[in-house]
Parts: C-alpha cells; sequence; structure tokens
C-alpha cells in the first residue's frame, strides 16, 4: 500500500498544519515487522523537514496511554500513527487519547477522521480492494498468482476533520483544503 514510501508527505503535511512543528511523535508497534522499515524511512524524512522525531511504541491496547504521555512528557508538537492492525482496531481511542493530549495527528486511514481524527493520508481502500477482487478473479479463472504483475496504488486520499482542527485551534489553509478529498465538517 506504498505506506514506507508517503511517510514524507505525512510529515509534510503536519507541518504544513502545525505552524512551528520541531517534533513529531511516531506511535509504532513493536511486534509488527514492517513497522522497522516504517521507522527506517521515517528518521531520513523528519530530519530533511529539519523535524525530531520520537518513536513511541504500543504493542497492546494497555499501551496507548503511557505511549501518549511520552509524546507529551517529549514535547512532540504533533504525532502520526503508522498504519497497523492494533491501531486501527483502537481507532476510536486512539483519536481521543489524541484530542486529551492536544495533539493534532495524521492516520493511514480514511476512517481515523470519520470518528473525529484531524485528518489521515493514504492509500483510497476502495480502490485497492476493487483491484484485489479483480486479482482474485484472475486466479478463479486459472491465472497463476506468480505470473500477476505486482501493482502500487495509484489513488491517495487526504481526508481532513474541520471541527477537529478547529478544536485543536488549528487554522487549516485555504490550499490545503482544496486539495483535500474530503472535508468533514
Amino acid at each position: 500500500m506504498m505506506n514506507t514510501e508517503i511517510i514524507g508527505k505525512r510529515m509534510q503535511l503536519l507541518k504544513e498544519v502545525v505552524p512551528g512543528l520541531t517534533r513529531v511523535a511516531v506511535l509504532a508497534n513493536s511486534v509488527n515487522p514492517i513497522h522497522a522499515l516504517f521507522r527506517r524511512e521515517t528518521e531520513p524524512a523528519a530530519r530533511e523537514l529539519g523535524l525530531e522525531f520520537q518513536l513511541v511504541e504500543a504493542r497492546v491496547p494497555e499501551d496507548f496511554e503511557p505511549a501518549f504521555a511520552a509524546a507529551t512528557r517529549g514535547k512532540a508538537g504533533a504525532l502520526i500513527a503508522l498504519d497497523d492492525a492494533l491501531t486501527y482496531n483502537f481507532r476510536s481511542r486512539i483519536v481521543a487519547l489524541a484530542a486529551a493530549s492536544r495533539l493534532p495527528a495524521l492516520y493511514g486511514y480514511r476512517e481515523f477522521p470519520d470518528v473525529g481524527g484531524l485528518m489521515s493520508y493514504g492509500a483510497n481502500m476502495a480502490s485497492h480492494y476493487r483491484l484485489a477482487a479483480a486479482y482474485v478473479d484472475k486466479i478463479l479463472r486459472g491465472a497463476k498468482p506468480g505470473d500477476l504483475p505486482v501493482e502500487q496504488p495509484t489513488k491517495f486520499e487526504l481526508v481532513v476533520n474541520l471541527k477537529t482542527a478547529k478544536t485543536l485551534g488549528l487554522e487549516l489553509s485555504s490550499t490545503l483544503l482544496s486539495r483535500a478529498d474530503e472535508v468533514i465538517e
């Protein structure tokens, strides 16, 4: 889903939304092996944007509160929650903790802004599922999976929750809002 490749874009978006942002906390799950790759991509992207990177970990739901407390103690000005089944399944709780911590947060899945998260930027899952269905169809019709090309997502979406931005005291630029695929009011 190209999540590692777009981490820099996510940081750019946060930097655009949060004036004077200097430190970003990244919520990661060390049990998820892909998050090691995420970290390798995140640190250079942060440096390139002049941001400090703070890793906060959550392996189980009980780790969320300590992770947000660590982000707050570390003076993070914003948070990126890495894509993971754990964060996705507990998205309402994570969004509530971000709000309670007054941390502008960016997520990979559009369902986060739907439950009050500030914004998301990631692959459009509906088009991703349609592509997966087409692959299943080809396989069921006799195609060998090894012969099918690997395809990357081509449609990404930016979803912004304007109500959350206002609650956090953030004024979003008209440029950002015009780039958004959806603005939740």
